[in-house]
Parts: structure tokens; C-alpha cells; sequence
């Protein structure tokens, strides 16, 4: 891996304790990076505000425990949600560790993978083809609602099997789990309240869904993981529940926050977007560079399973951590000029013709994003899109108003004029 030299830093004014504290406040996530950048400055690890947890700034640090078996990810409750037994938070596999991780995970990547993909390439060509047409005739959207939530709710819903009629109610659960996945102490006593309706709903509903799959089997996700519980050895109810809600939250939360974020790059870097329509091809590798540049998933947590060490720094047995995978994302020290959004850098297009360090937007070691490929081929396919369409696409709020999730995080309402060049 090349290393580059980090540019002299920018006086902002920000010192670390107050970056530290403004990383979880709502009113930076329309871009918290300058934060970002003063932890980074101040050490690979440096104090957090909460739980006596230490935030983890750099990606080489990051990636090392991402990989080390050192440090858990099961250990999620109890460092940001002390107060809950688990049953409203949708976990699963997620939170889990091998030998129960490796398990699970195997029994639902065969959803995701190369081939089955590929035979779902029609219909995301298809969905994305309409959804743009439809926003584009309409000229003036919402471009979150218009898009961003239908494409890939409407992707893993049906990979699932979940009826089209029931598309709104599973979302609106699935924003109150996401919601809640940020730590307690941030949350209002209404939106704990909300997580919990929120799971004990939709775990009725997958119950329900799984019982009429299991008296008329179909080709969907629910109908293999219900065939997977009636085998006993493999699978057990509460897993396969909890496995089912997790696919569904994750499954579009975090892609409805990149497609959000890549429109809103796309109208504020038009040299990006002009490169896009002169070379389409370059829809494949602008993924990896917009989760790179935007990703979804600011911060994952792990705590410490025995005594170890990294860079230097004593971590006891017991000790959490938060990870800021999105700072990672924009190491200096990894990246050449890495707050340019460039399409060309995952195509061999910077540093010297070299593909630059795969990012962290997915993930690493053996809790890389399952859903991966999925994501890729939505995205890709609004991007093909809009390089063929081409459509002018001016913003109508800056900056657009955020949610206010900290993990998931994303543009609440992307208000767009959209123009087509026979209408200019």
C-alpha cells in the first residue's frame, strides 16, 4: 500500500475534545468531516465522549482490528445499549462471533451471491429505468422519496418475498429500528418507545410471513430460511426472525443513505458527473468511490475479548471501542487527495495509475457487508442511468436537512429540478 504525505492541517479552530463531541451532534452530519480530519490529527486513538470508550481515527488502526479475531462486535448492546434485552434491535448475525456468525451468515450469503444477482440485474434495470423517468417527468421531487427509498427497499423485499402491498408499513418499521441503533443516551425516551413498537411489529409480521411460507413455499429468502429453522440443526426461530429483520433494516437503510448522498454529490461535483456521461463505464468504479467519499455507516463499535495491543496503545480485556469508518475513509496518509471525489480512482485513475486502498464503506474481515453486490448493482445501474438520460439536476436546499441517525446516516429530503437536455 502506498503512503502519502498528510497535507499540513487546516487551522479550523476545532480542537479535538470539542471534534470528539461534535461527531454526535445532528447539526454536523451534513458534513462532519472537518471533525473527522482534528481526530486524525490528534492520534489514532483518542478519548470519546461517552461509555469511557476510546474513538479509533485511522484507517490502519481501523483495518487491523476489523481483522484481529482480539476484538468482538457481539458486545454492541451492552456498550451502546445497556438497558435492552437484545429483543427490539434488529442484530442477528450482525452482532454476533463465530462459531453462531459463520453459521448464520453462510445460510443467507447464498441470496446474495454472483449468480443470484446477476438474474435479479433485469429487474433493478427495469425499476431504476422507471423510477428515473417518472422523476425526471415530474421535474421537480423529492429525490429521497423518488428514488432513493423505492429502488432498494423494492430490491430486497422482493429477494425476501415481502408482498409489494406491504412495502410501507415494513419500511416504517425498519426507520424506527434504524433509528434506534444509534447509542441510548442519544435517543428521546419517544424514539426507544418507537423501537420498541417498531420489533415487535415486524417481528409478527416475518412470524406471519414465515407461516404461509412454510404451507406454500416460494423461490424468496423467507421461504429458505423457514425451510432452514424446520431443520432444527441449522437455524432456530429467534434466529431466523431476528436474521429476517436484520436483512430487511440493512438491506436498504444504508443504500437509501448512498443513493441519497450520490445525487447530492453528483449536483455539487458536475466535473464528476460530466465524466460519468462522457465514460459510463465509470458507473462501476464510482461506487467504491462514493462509499468511499459518503459512506452510509459512519461508525461500527468493538470491544476487546482479551488483552492486546495496537500501535502501541494497552487495550484490557473489556475495553470498547468506536470505529470511524468514515474518517478512515478520508486518511490522508492512505489516500492521495482524498477529499476530491474522483471517479477515476478505483478504475486505476490516480496515484500513479495504481487502484487506490479498497475503503472501509463495506466493511472488513468477516463482517464485510453481506449485501454487498446488491448494493453495487443498484447503484451502478442509477448511475448507467443517469449517464444516459443526462438529465440537469439542480438542488433546491443547501444544505438539504439530514436525519438526525448517527450511524446510519443520511439526507432526509433531497428537494431536486431535474432538466433533460431536449427540455433545455
Amino acid at each position: 500500500m502506498d503512503t502519502f504525505t498528510v497535507p499540513a492541517p487546516v487551522t479550523s479552530g476545532i480542537t479535538p475534545e470539542q471534534a470528539a463531541v461534535n461527531i454526535f451532534d445532528p447539526a454536523w452530519h451534513h458534513d462532519t468531516f472537518p471533525n473527522y480530519r482534528v481526530l486524525r490529527e490528534a492520534g489514532p486513538f483518542v478519548p470519546a465522549p461517552l461509555g469511557g470508550m476510546r474513538l479509533v481515527t485511522r484507517y490502519r488502526e481501523i483495518d487491523s482490528i476489523l481483522q484481529d479475531p482480539a476484538w468482538s462486535h457481539a458486545e454492541e448492546r451492552d456498550l451502546m445499549h445497556p438497558d435492552s434485552d437484545g429483543s427490539d434491535l434488529p442484530t442477528s448475525f450482525l452482532w454476533m462471533e463465530p462459531p453462531d456468525h459463520t453459521r448464520i451468515r453462510r445460510l443467507v450469503s447464498t441470496a446474495f451471491s454472483a449468480r443470484r444477482i446477476e438474474a435479479m440485474r433485469a429487474r433493478a434495470r427495469e425499476l431504476v429505468t422507471d423510477l428515473v423517468d417518472a422523476a425526471i417527468v415530474a421535474g421537480e421531487v423529492d429525490l429521497v422519496e423518488a428514488i432513493a427509498y423505492p429502488l432498494p427497499l423494492t430490491m430486497v423485499a422482493e429477494l425476501m418475498g415481502v408482498p409489494a402491498a406491504d412495502h410501507a408499513r415494513v419500511r416504517s418499521w425498519s426507520h424506527g429500528l434504524a433509528r434506534g441503533l444509534d447509542p441510548d443516551i442519544l435517543l428521546t425516551p419517544a424514539e426507544v418507545d418507537n423501537r420498541q413498537r417498531s420489533a415487535r411489529a415486524i417481528r409478527d409480521y416475518f412470524t406471519e410471513l414465515t407461516a404461509r411460507r412454510r404451507a406454500e413455499p416460494a423461490d424468496d429468502l423467507v421461504s429458505a430460511l423457514a425451510l432452514a429453522e424446520a431443520e432444527g440443526d441449522r437455524l432456530t426461530s429467534d434466529e431466523m426472525l431476528a436474521t429476517l429483520v436484520v436483512l430487511l433494516v440493512a438491506g436498504h437503510e444504508t443504500t437509501v443513505s448512498l443513493i441519497s448522498s450520490t445525487f447530492d454529490n453528483l449536483i455539487r461535483h458536475p466535473d464528476q458527473y460530466a465524466a460519468l456521461r462522457a465514460d459510463p463505464e465509470l458507473a462501476g468504479p464510482a461506487v467504491d468511490e462514493l462509499m468511499r467519499y459518503s459512506t452510509p455507516s459512519h461508525l461500527t463499535t468493538r470491544r476487546a475479548v482479551r488483552d492486546t495491543e495496537v500501535s502501541g496503545e494497552r487495550f484490557a480485556e473489556g475495553d470498547g471501542v468506536i470505529i470511524l469508518l468514515a474518517g478512515a475513509n478520508r486518511d490522508a496518509t492512505v489516500y492521495e487527495d482524498p477529499e476530491r471525489l474522483d471517479f477515476t480512482r478505483y478504475a486505476g485513475g490516480t496515484a500513479g495509475g495504481t487502484r487506490a486502498p479498497r475503503h472501509l464503506g463495506f466493511g472488513r474481515g468477516h463482517h464485510y457487508c453481506v449485501g454487498a453486490p446488491m448494493v453495487r448493482l443498484e447503484v451502478e445501474l442509477l448511475l448507467r442511468e443517469l449517464a444516459r438520460r443526462s438529465p440537469r439536476m439542480t438542488g433546491l436546499a443547501d444544505p438539504p436537512p439530514y436525519r438526525p441517525n448517527l450511524i446510519v446516516r443520511g439526507i432526509q429530503e433531497l428537494s431536486v429540478r431535474l432538466e433533460t437536455p431536449s427540455s433545455l
